[in-house]
């Protein structure tokens, strides 16, 4: 595609359009937000998402800051013109909560309720909220966090308490009731581990969805 595209859009009286970002695999929808034509632009040169902010009033690359990337592989346009799609390939969450997906709130649907008001958030909801957290002490590195002080040991040390949970995993299913918990600090560090390594769990849950979808 070439910059020409962008004279199919139908701008506002602002000079905006909105823009939806949609995951390439899943259909999810990640995120709504705004582009002028220069976003739309360097979306299409770049290949990497672009948006224009309106309360910053500024053109921003998603991610540049979050290191939270989307790889844009497709762009579409609506029928009216006056709407613009987004299919992306996701690096990291979409929501500057650490969620997956902005769209998490549920208002209406099954078991009707709003979901970020939930006392226990399901585990696909924690795992995504958990990773983004953990992106973010791997990149701002504040001193004091416990996460911070796992990146400065090194892969190596990670791995191997990664191992060490692990094994408490398996005591804990043989000899006590504590296997949640247990549970709960092996997939921790593992995420951890993962970030290190630069995978992230949407790279894993596309790995079980070849598996099992």
């Amino acid at each position: 595609m070439t910059t020409s595209a962008t004279e199919k859009i139908k701008f506002d009286e602002n000079g905006l359009v909105p823009v939806v970002a949609q995951d390439k695999d899943t259909g999810d929808v990640l995120t709504l937000a705004y582009a002028n034509e220069e976003a739309v632009e360097k979306t299409l040169e770049t290949g990497e998402a672009h948006f224009y902010s309106r309360s910053r009033k500024e053109l921003w690359r998603k991610g540049a800051t979050s290191g939270n990337t989307q790889k844009v592989l497709e762009v579409r346009l609506d029928c009216d013109g006056d709407a613009v799609l987004y299919r992306v390939e996701p690096h990291g969450p979409a929501c500057h909560t650490g969620e997956r997906t902005c769209f998490f709130t549920t208002l209406a649907g099954d078991g009707v309720g709003v979901a970020a008001s939930d006392e226990h958030p399901g585990f696909g909801v924690m795992v995504e909220r958990l990773a983004g957290v953990i992106a973010e002490r791997h990149r701002d590195m504040p001193e004091g966090s416990y996460t911070a002080s796992l990146f400065e040991r090194g892969t190596g040390r990670l791995a191997q308490k990664v191992g060490e949970e692990a094994v408490e995993v398996v005591i804990a299913a043989l000899t006590d009731d504590r296997i949640a918990e247990e549970s709960a600090d092996l997939v921790y560090h593992l995420l951890v581990l993962l970030e290190d390594r630069g995978v992230g769990v949407e790279d894993v849950a596309k790995v079980l969805s070849d598996r099992h979808g």
